[in-house]
C-alpha cells in the first residue's frame, strides 16, 4: 500500500523576503513597522521643551486667573446666572492656557508617526473584526513571546527612569534641602525648573530607548509578512500571468502572424532563396511604392513553406544567396528594400518581368 504525498507542503516555511507588492498590501492593511516608545518619547520631549520656554506664560497665566477669582468672584452672590458665567468664564480661561500646550503635543503626535510610517490612511485597521475580541487569540497574546518582550521592555524604562530621576534629585540636594529658606515664587521656580530637567532627560532617554524599540519593530514586522517560496511563485502568477497560458498565447499569436504573412506571399512579385535556408518574398509596384516592399521573409522550415506557398501560386523564385542572407538580416517584414540592396534586387526583378514577357 502506498501514499501519496504533495511536496509543496514541506516547502511552506516563509523564509523569502516580502515581495513589494505584500509590503503594499501589508501596509495598506495598517499593518507597519511602528514604535509607540517613539510617539512617547518625541511628545515628551517637545512638551518640556515647550514648558521649558513659555511656561512663565502658562504659570502667569494661572496666577492672573486666581488673583481675578479671589478679587472678583469672592463676594458675588451665588445665584444661578453666577455660577453660569464664573463656569464659563473660567473654561475659557482654562481654554486660552492650555490650547498652546495642546496643540503642541498634538504636533508632536503627528510628527512621531509621520516620521515612523509616513503619509498613511488604512481604513481597514479600524474595521470590527470578530477575531479581534476572540478570547483564545486574546490569551495568546498576553502570554506569547512578544508580551515577554513588552513586558522586559517596560522593567527596563522603569528602571532607567528612576536611575534619571533619581540623579537629577541628588544634583539639586542642596537646594532641595534649602526650599523651607526660598520664597514661595523662588520655590516654585526651582521646582518648575527640577521637573523640566527631569522631564528632557527623561525624554532624550526615551528616545534612545524608542530607537532600538523602533528597529526590534521593523524587524519582527519583517518577520511576520515573510513569505514561503510557494507564495511569491503564486504572486508572480497573478501579476505576471501564468508561464504555461502565456506561452500558449505567443504561440497563437505566431500562427496568426504566420498565417498572415503566408496570405501575402500569392501577391508578391519573387522570392529569393538561398536556395533552402532563406527565402523572402518582394512586391514591387511602381505607381505607388518608391522602393520593392518585403512582404514575407523566414528561415529552414518557414523558408520552406514560403517557397511552396510561392510554387503554388506561380510566383518566381529565383535563387540569390547573398542577397538573401542581407535581406533577412537587414530589413523587417513591411519595410522597404535598404537603399544599398536597390542595385542587386533591381537585377531580380527586371530578370523577372522579362521571364514572365517572355511567358
Amino acid at each position: 500500500m502506498y501514499l501519496s504525498l504533495d511536496l509543496q507542503y514541506f516547502a511552506q516555511e516563509k523564509t523569502e523576503k516580502a515581495t513589494p507588492k505584500k509590503k503594499k498590501e501589508s501596509r495598506d492593511k495598517g499593518q507597519v513597522a511602528k514604535s509607540s516608545d517613539v510617539n512617547t518619547a518625541i511628545i515628551l520631549l517637545f512638551s518640556f521643551l515647550f514648558f521649558m520656554f513659555i511656561g512663565s506664560y502658562m504659570v502667569e497665566q494661572l496666577f492672573i486667573m486666581a488673583q481675578f477669582t479671589f478679587t472678583e468672584y469672592l463676594l458675588t452672590d451665588l445665584s444661578e446666572e453666577n455660577v453660569g458665567a464664573m463656569l464659563t468664564e473660567f473654561l475659557v480661561q482654562m481654554a486660552i492656557t492650555m490650547a498652546p500646550i495642546m496643540l503642541v503635543i498634538i504636533l508632536a503626535a503627528i510628527f512621531s508617526n509621520y516620521l515612523q510610517v509616513g503619509f498613511l490612511f488604512a481604513p481597514e485597521a479600524i474595521k470590527m473584526k470578530l477575531e479581534k475580541i476572540d478570547p483564545i487569540k486574546g490569551f495568546k497574546r498576553i502570554f506569547s513571546i512578544r508580551a515577554l518582550v513588552e513586558f522586559l521592555k517596560s522593567m527596563l524604562k522603569i528602571t532607567l527612569v528612576g536611575i534619571v530621576t533619581g540623579g537629577v534629585l541628588w544634583f539639586f540636594l542642596e537646594d532641595l534641602l534649602r526650599l523651607g529658606l526660598y520664597s514661595i515664587e523662588e520655590g516654585m521656580s526651582l521646582i518648575g525648573n527640577l521637573i523640566a530637567i527631569m522631564g528632557l532627560g527623561v525624554a532624550l532617554l526615551l528616545i534612545f530607548l524608542s530607537i532600538l524599540d523602533y528597529m526590534y519593530q521593523k524587524y519582527d514586522h519583517e518577520k511576520n509578512i515573510k513569505m514561503s517560496k510557494q507564495d511569491v511563485k503564486d504572486e508572480y502568477k497573478k501579476s505576471e500571468g501564468d508561464p504555461l497560458i502565456k506561452s500558449k498565447i505567443k504561440e497563437k499569436q505566431r500562427q496568426m502572424a504566420m498565417s498572415r504573412m503566408m496570405q501575402e506571399v500569392p501577391k508578391a512579385d519573387v522570392v529569393i532563396t538561398n536556395p533552402t535556408h532563406y527565402a523572402i518574398a518582394l512586391k514591387y509596384d511602381d505607381s505607388n511604392m518608391d522602393a520593392p516592399l518585403i512582404v514575407a521573409k523566414g528561415v529552414d522550415f518557414i523558408a520552406l513553406k514560403v517557397i511552396n506557398v510561392a510554387k503554388n501560386n506561380d510566383i518566381m523564385t529565383v535563387e540569390n544567396r547573398p542577397l538573401a542572407r542581407a535581406l533577412y538580416d537587414q530589413a523587417e517584414i513591411g519595410d522597404q528594400v535598404p537603399e544599398d540592396l536597390f542595385k542587386a534586387v533591381a537585377e531580380v526583378l527586371a530578370y523577372v518581368y522579362r521571364i514572365q514577357r517572355k511567358i
